[in-house]
């Protein structure tokens, strides 16, 4: 069966379940498999639980002989998972909407958040949910499209060579951004520049398709993407380039600055024109993020609402109420401290970030937990040991760091105390039955550290 017959079944039975759990009466079960499980030997329990048809690519060692019911309602395919993308792929094709494809190694879940609260001002916005970002994520996300939708706003995730390519030749974006690139999941990748020319496929996609991109001028690695594609090699014409970022650049559409960071972020910005006049006065927006690094996010939000025409009091509007969440740059107060919760995802770039936003917040006193840094290979220690050279130059009056990397590390660190887990964590605040309390505490680590358990005992 070809994907436009297999679409057309789809047409008629409009939910696909890859759960055998989730199964809703007349929908069809994508059998997908991984290392730990097997789809496959579920199909005909999700027909018995209701479904429609079963997408397989092993025949189900249960399966009843052909010409039975059952067994008609079974479709082999040679790839589940390539089937699950090119069936999204068609869905998407259903829809001539704006698709913005955004990747990154950092801040690509807030910039995708504030993009949707900014283009909801004026659209009805489809975007990623969670952390569907990757090559089962992404087709459910087209699957979420509907005839209501204006524009979708789709988050693409990497961590292997290839993966982004493999993400926009699903979702076939219109316009995209890469938020920025960093040292990050070197133990996939192989190296930097491995991270460079992974995300920089989003790049390749838009080029070779005559799409606009919003870049960073600030970002000299994006710069010097955008400019390998501008050699006298490359047979496309160059797109439409959207710049913002905080320098004088002429070319920059959108320009931004930092007001304050005590602690949320205040800013300021304005438009400019071709010949590097200032079109509108600066505008002033307070807002409910932590970290000056947010900005490079926000004026990528604000870059996407302008060129959509989302106008200037709506797009600070949309700003100043977005509220982060999953604990990604967010400020907690409890009864006895303030927390900045950056647990959710850290390697060096974001680590850096972090660390160098938390030492210049107006606040008093500080302390750091921060958790070890997953997916490194062999640079592992050499990271690690700059996270504490970090910290040793931050002064904070409290630093406690978790996981076994830390211990290798030269130690020069004020009132610092190793944890090997997590668990070691929690008994320390609970032993005295004395909680911490007047810290502005930045907790910062990779998800794997369950850092986010923490916040309960401060």
């Amino acid at each position: 069966m070809d994907i436009k017959k297999l679409y057309k079944l789809y047409q008629q039975h409009p939910y696909i379940t890859t759960d055998s759990r989730d199964c809703p009466k007349g929908s069809i079960f994508l059998a997908l498999k991984g290392e730990s499980f097997n789809g496959n030997q579920f199909a005909m329990q999700a027909l018995e639980k209701g479904c429609a048809y079963a997408i397989v690519d092993e025949a189900p060692s249960n399966l009843p002989q052909q010409g039975t019911a059952f067994a008609d309602r079974v479709i082999v395919v040679k790839d589940a998972l390539q089937t699950f993308k090119d069936l999204a792929r068609e869905h998407r094709r259903q829809f001539d909407i704006p698709v913005v494809g955004i990747t990154g190694t950092n801040g690509k879940t807030t910039t995708k958040e504030l993009i949707r609260a900014v283009l909801a001002e004026c659209y009805n916005v489809m975007a990623t949910e969670g952390n569907f970002n990757n090559d089962v994520g992404v087709p459910k996300t087209l699957f979420r499209l509907t005839k209501e939708h204006d524009i979708a706003v789709v988050e693409m995730g990497a961590s292997h060579p290839g993966d982004i390519r493999t993400l926009v030749e699903t979702a076939e974006p219109t316009s995209g951004l890469i938020t920025n690139v960093g040292r990050a999941h070197l133990l996939g990748f192989g190296s930097f520049e491995g991270v460079c020319k992974t995300k920089g496929e989003l790049y390749d996609y838009l080029i070779s398709h005559d799409c606009p991109l919003f870049v960073n001028r600030d970002n000299e690695h994006l710069m010097q993407m955008i400019s390998n594609h501008q050699s006298p090699i490359n047979n496309h014409q160059s797109p439409d380039i959207y710049y913002y970022g905080q320098s004088d650049s002429k070319d920059i559409l959108i320009h931004g600055e930092v007001v304050s960071c005590a602690p949320f972020l205040k800013f300021r910005w304005r438009e400019q024109d071709d010949d590097a006049g200032y079109t509108s006065e600066w505008m002033e927006v307070q807002t409910h993020l932590i970290g000056a690094y947010n900005l490079d996010n926000i004026l990528a939000a604000i870059t996407l609402g302008y060129v959509n025409n989302v106008p200037f009091e709506q797009i600070n509007h949309a700003i100043a109420n977005y509220v982060p969440s999953n604990n990604r740059s967010q400020m907690t107060v409890t009864e006895h401290n303030h927390l900045v919760v950056d647990a959710y995802n850290a390697n060096p770039t974001s680590m850096k970030a972090a660390i160098d936003n938390f030492k210049l917040m107006e606040v008093s006193p500080k302390m750091a937990i921060i958790g070890k840094m997953g997916e490194l290979g062999d640079v592992e220690q050499e990271e690690h040991q700059k996270v504490v050279d970090m910290l040793a130059n931050a002064h904070f009056d409290k630093v406690w760091l978790v996981g076994d990397e830390f211990s290798n590390c030269q130690l020069s660190i004020a009132n610092c105390q190793l944890f090997h887990d997590v668990e070691e964590v929690k008994k320390a605040l609970t032993a005295n039955h004395q909680p911490l309390t007047g810290y502005y505490i930045l907790i910062k680590g990779s998800n794997s550290n369950k850092l986010f358990q923490l916040p309960e005992l401060l």
